[in-house]
């Protein structure tokens, strides 16, 4: 069963949001907030799987909440913990560069549909992200524009092996598994075997933290191509 933390100012929004994923057959809600304060709260109360946040509500908003809630241990476990699921209006929200960069797995619009929200939350629920091909773009020209000076590489990318290198290169592109396994002309298996070492090596718990890493460092450069291993 996936627990569920919903978090929004509008109480609409968040009954229907609660009354949609409790009809679910695998899906419980274990609390509803209003405001960044309220979701850090319940979140450590209920430690749920999946918190579904909206960025822009008054006090603390989503992205401090995010932020508060993954530096917790029991919130920040690669193999499990919580995932941040943020909620936007706007499909190029200046605040969403922001909430992936302090941890969120994805982000979805508050006027999706009902079958996208359950299917969001499955996704991150599994360790997976919101990333398509088209939402990486617009957050990769967000970072563009916010952040022209590269900060220093990570001393870990040194690890990697050149596959391991082409398989960050192709997650930060927005592609799944199934379509690196059919770029690389491997299996699929062996693909989730270098996704997973890759992510131990980095330190990383999901592909949205995988993307942002591939762009701040370097590995991947904004408008095509990407610098050459050492490995």
């Amino acid at each position: 069963m996936i627990k569920v933390l919903i978090v929004d100012d509008q109480t609409i929004v968040r009954a229907g949001f609660a009354a949609l994923l409790n009809a679910q057959p695998d899906i419980t809600v274990v609390g509803e907030g209003a405001d960044g304060r309220d979701a850090v709260r319940l979140a450590e109360a209920h430690r749920p799987d999946v918190v579904v946040m909206d960025i822009r509500m008054p006090g603390m908003d989503g992205i401090e909440a995010t932020r508060r809630i993954l530096a917790q241990p029991w919130a920040s476990s690669v193999d499990g913990g919580a995932r941040v699921l943020v909620l936007t209006t706007f499909d190029v929200d200046e605040y969403v560069y922001e909430a992936l960069a302090v941890g969120a797995s994805g982000f979805l619009l508050k006027d999706a549909t009902a079958e996208e929200l359950v299917s969001a939350v499955r996704v991150v629920a599994r360790g997976d992200s919101l990333l398509a091909p088209q939402v990486t773009g617009r957050l990769i020209r967000e970072f563009t524009r916010q952040r022209r000076r590269r900060p220093q590489a990570p001393a870990e990318l040194s690890t990697l092996t050149a596959r391991e290198t082409e398989v960050l290169t192709l997650i930060a592109g927005g592609l799944s598994n199934g379509e690196i396994a059919r770029k690389l002309v491997v299996s699929e298996h062996t693909v989730k075997t270098h996704v997973a070492r890759v992510f131990t090596k980095l330190g990383l718990r999901d592909r949205a933290q995988a993307v942002m890493l591939a762009y701040e460092s370097g590995v991947v450069v904004p408008g095509g191509g990407h610098e050459p291993a050492d490995q």
